[in-house]
């Protein structure tokens, strides 16, 4: 499977990787899920989708099977801000205010939105292995633009597997249910940092760099 990691202006990197997203979130969200959200005959996308959006997909064979959205909690788009403060705020009818139990608006703190995984990934590992990939994306663009924590409304399944990948994740909120899905769900916020498997990697990475570059300035005998 392959990550890329992108915003409006680097679209056209990647073919027709963000329309396929946005098939994908129909198929699960609307098609699957039934949720009340903006779409079509072939995709769902909503106020959310702007310029001040990042994301990070998986492609398996040049396929999207997952992908998910970022951006800073200081994010103001016409008359919108990010999900969960305009939640607080009383704008979106089917996510009950106190899920936010605090407004926060900060550039050191993103939000992550539509995470989605497709069902072609059949096996634990599979899905797994994207997760991680998706979580990660989000956290290396994040940290790119100076952010230190994330936060996102989630499903309690979802926090769990999180959780599993070695995510510091917690709850910030109440829990609640969501009546179009029946699923419980809840604020959660999570330091900006890789899963356990990638700070693995780029441990071992920079001491193999290290290793060389001390290799490079030996003496000679």
């Amino acid at each position: 499977m392959q990550n890329c990691i992108f915003e409006f202006s680097q679209l056209h990197r990647f073919g027709t990787a963000f329309y396929d997203f946005l098939r994908l979130r129909k198929e699960v969200f609307v098609d699957e899920l039934g949720w009340d959200v903006p779409h079509n005959d072939e995709v769902e996308m909503d106020q959310y989708d702007t310029p001040l959006a990042h994301y990070s997909l998986v492609l398996k064979d040049g396929k999207v099977v997952g992908g998910a959205r970022a951006m800073s909690t200081a994010a103001i788009w016409g008359g919108s801000t990010y999900m969960l403060r305009d939640a607080h705020l009383g704008k979106l009818p089917h996510i009950p205010p106190e899920i936010l139990p605090d407004e926060i608006a900060s550039p050191n703190v993103w939000e992550c939105t539509r995470l989605v995984i497709s069902s072609e990934l059949t096996t634990q590992a599979e899905r797994a292995t994207c997760l991680r990939m998706i979580v990660d994306g989000l956290v290396e663009r994040a940290l790119e633009r100076g952010a230190q924590e994330l936060i996102c409304l989630s499903s309690l399944a979802l926090m769990r597997a999180l959780r599993q990948l070695g995510y510091e994740v917690t709850r910030m909120g109440p829990i609640y249910r969501n009546d179009e899905d029946g699923r419980q769900y809840a604020a959660l916020r999570m330091p900006a940092d890789y899963s356990t498997l990638r700070q693995a990697e780029l441990a071992e990475a920079c001491l193999l760099a290290e290793q060389s570059s001390v290799m490079a300035y030996q003496p000679a005998a």
